[in-house]
């Protein structure tokens, strides 16, 4: 693998030396120092700086990359998905991410009209359990570097706080195998453990998934998924740990995906029982999906989807606008959720466009079908979910566009269902790592994801 090359770039060089992509990755002509190949030793970004970041670069051996707040880094174009760029943090090696919200850390297309799938995603891999062992990242080359997984439940990758992505996905086919894990895309983390500190992280526009959690225990706060082709947030291969303050949210559909949900988990794509299940603990999530009924079938598929043997606990939650359900299960995980067998998703406000399928069942080839008798499981006086006939009736300030900003507010206002009825009982919701606060969805009286330079809804 060649050395880091830190060049610094000028039109004439830049667009030369990578001339299938001249036509596309207009924003190399600003100069700039350009991140390609292999990082071996530790470094750390000039904040005075933007970068390049020039096909597939890994950062291994152990070394520390480290990105200042305010650093905007120009992912290259290529048509080839196997070129896509991505950023791969290598088993052993860590990330600092150190941006602000008026400084964020920005991984952006290089292209002077930027579209989902420009570019990859930033990888991250690390030693924690997996339900299969060591495994490699699904669309990169099989090497050393894209293994992932092993025992380090408490290992650090770093820490990631204030970064947006853009335009990532592009790895990942049209209509990709949905019984398969998913390529790369958007922020990954892989096998990553507990040590890593991830907070305030945004991605835009991606073609396909948002975020990536596949086996690993590693925490998270604080994300938004804004327009994204597939799932907002994809849950695989065993992966343990707890998330607060999530919000997926799309305007429309997309051509990309089979069907695209707010949130999925499954365990594998057998499936089997292989431990650890993948069980994701979740409190605070806004699930929000396009605006009015749609008429015609759409990829759209639903706000919370647990398929395939996995296990969740999801509370404290707001699901809306989604055309074939609100929450739905599978052949293998409606018995689980009904036996109270480690998965739950209680204290949580559930709209969808048909009121009926609030809460479904995919039964395989048969199709997916209203579910009565789960919904009275789910609506009982332990779960307390509630059915929200109306997305109005959420009483949310503005669940889309608010006047003069771009951007949806998501701040219950007085009479909103989600100023009360909260739930913190038990081990997995007393602890330390949630914030017990008592509103339920992402945001509270203060909206943490308001149009800002790092929460940037345009």
């Amino acid at each position: 693998m060649k050395k880091l090359l830190l060049l610094s770039f000028v039109a004439i060089y830049c667009l030369s030396s990578c001339k299938k992509d001249s036509s596309s990755n207009k924003n190399v002509s600003m100069k700039m120092d350009t991140l390609q190949g292999a990082i071996t030793t530790s470094m750390t970004l000039d904040a005075s700086k933007s970068y390049f970041l020039k096909g597939q670069v890994y950062v291994k051996n152990n070394a520390t990359l480290t990105i200042p707040a305010g650093v905007t880094v120009y992912a290259q174009v290529n048509s080839d998905r196997a070129a896509k760029s991505v950023l791969v943090i290598t088993r052993g090696s860590k990330l600092y991410v150190n941006g602000t919200i008026d400084k964020p850390v920005v991984f952006t297309s290089a292209a002077t009209t930027k579209a989902p799938g420009d570019w990859g995603a930033i990888v991250i891999l690390g030693n924690a359990p997996t339900n299969a062992g060591i495994l490699n990242a699904a669309g990169l080359p099989v090497s050393n570097d894209t293994q992932f997984g092993g025992s380090m439940v408490n290992e650090s990758s770093g820490s990631i706080t204030y970064l947006r992505l853009e335009y990532t996905g592009g790895i990942n086919p049209p209509a990709e195998d949905e019984w398969a894990v998913d390529k790369v895309s958007g922020l990954v983390f892989e096998g990553v453990g507990n040590g890593t500190k991830v907070d305030n992280v945004m991605v835009k526009y991606s073609n396909d998934d948002s975020f990536q959690f596949v086996g690993g225990t590693v925490n998270v706060s604080h994300l938004i998924s804004y327009n994204c082709g597939d799932d907002d947030f994809d849950y695989d291969m065993g992966y343990e740990g707890y998330q607060q303050f999530l919000i997926g949210y799309r305007t429309h559909a997309s051509s990309q995906a089979l069907r695209a949900n707010g949130f999925e988990a499954y365990n594998d794509s057998v499936p089997t029982t292989n431990t650890p299940l993948t069980r994701p603990v979740v409190s605070n999530m806004t699930i929000i999906g396009p605006q009015g009924v749609d008429a015609a079938q759409t990829n759209i598929n639903q706000g919370v989807y647990m398929r395939k043997g996995t296990r969740l606990a999801i509370r404290n939650t707001l699901v809306a606008e989604y055309s074939k359900g609100g929450f739905m299960v599978c052949p293998r995980t409606r018995p689980v959720i009904l036996a109270d067998n480690d998965a739950e998703f209680r204290s949580n406000l559930v709209n969808t466009d048909t009121v009926a399928r609030t809460f479904c069942w995919d039964k395989d080839t048969q199709g997916v079908f209203a579910d009565p008798d789960l919904t009275v499981f789910l609506t009982n006086t332990v779960n307390q979910d509630s059915v929200i006939a109306q997305s109005g009736d959420m009483k949310l300030a503005a669940m889309y566009t608010a006047s003069g900003t771009g951007a949806p507010d998501l701040t219950p206002m007085t009479g909103s269902p989600a100023l009360h009825g909260v739930d913190f009982t038990g081990v997995d919701f007393s602890n330390a790592f949630f914030s017990q606060v008592t509103y339920r969805g992402a945001i509270g009286t203060s909206n943490w994801a308001a149009q800002s330079a790092w929460a940037d809804w345009k």
